[in-house]
């Protein structure tokens, strides 16, 4: 066979962009969708051809998110709550069956002094950013291990990589480090059984979490330090969100990406 045969071999079997990140026929959940960066997810994987269900506390938001955003489907869950999280995987697991596409992006943060902040506080920020992360991932995990496929995109933080300064948030940045090892876990874990496991570190992004940094003295800080010298847009998390979840990550898993303009590379 001639290079010339071998090429146009080639050509044929190269799938267009369009293919990879076509997400047509397939069924995603969002969690805290109800504001911020969920809801910029959940519109690009229904942009993206997915049938998508938003997950949040504050059903009156979701409503209202489904209203404006037809292919949206609202659920109430509150995930440091274990009842809210079982009738949530419940339902989803009644209506859709497996899921092809689970972003775990539910998530909170108590900032303060270490040697200040209550046991309370550093406990409710794990349970809501890892236990209860981990109990819905483990309820809609086991459809999607029965049929051998699905993607499942933990958002984390630059974060569970690097000190929070200059901001102070020991409970937070524990809780995303775990969810980065627990992330690598079950990648390892469901590998050879058809479910990827990845996860998004955002570097510093506006959102309801970061209202107070962004609006006081530490966005200075954060201009001045990232590389990219400013502070990112929340579409671009998307690149990197749809290439997880489609067929253009099949051969991801258990990675770490971290968008964040350089500030982990310095």
């Amino acid at each position: 066979m001639t290079a010339a045969a071998h090429d146009t071999v080639a050509d044929e079997k190269v799938p267009g962009p369009a293919e990879l990140f076509d997400l047509t026929g397939r069924t995603a959940l969002v969690t805290g969708a109800s504001s911020g960066l969920g809801v910029n997810f959940a519109i690009a994987l229904r942009n993206a051809g997915a049938s998508v269900y938003v997950a949040a506390r504050r059903v009156d938001r979701l409503n209202d998110l489904c209203a404006r955003h037809p292919g949206l489907t609202a659920v109430a869950c509150d995930v440091s709550d274990e009842d809210s999280v079982a009738e949530a995987a419940a339902r989803i697991n009644g209506e859709a069956g497996a899921l092809d596409v689970l972003v775990n992006n539910a998530g909170t943060s108590v900032p303060g002094r270490a040697e200040d902040e209550s046991m309370s506080d550093f406990g409710y920020v794990m349970n809501v950013n890892v236990h209860g992360t981990f109990r819905l991932t483990q309820l809609l995990a086991r459809p999607m291990l029965d049929a051998g496929r699905g993607s499942i995109i933990n958002v984390a933080s630059i974060l569970g990589l690097v000190a929070a300064s200059p901001n102070r948030q020991a409970s937070y940045c524990a809780s995303k480090g775990a969810l980065i090892s627990l992330t690598r876990e079950l990648a390892v874990q469901w590998a050879r059984r058809g479910v990827r496991v990845n996860a998004i570190a955002p570097g510093f992004f506006p959102s309801e979490l970061t209202t107070e940094l962004m609006d006081g003295p530490g966005n200075d800080y954060v201009t001045r330090n990232t590389p990219m010298a400013r502070t990112g847009d929340p579409n671009e998390l998307l690149g990197a969100l749809l290439l997880l979840a489609g067929d253009a990550g099949t051969f991801i898993t258990g990675q770490v990406i971290a968008v964040d303009g350089g500030w982990t590379a310095r």
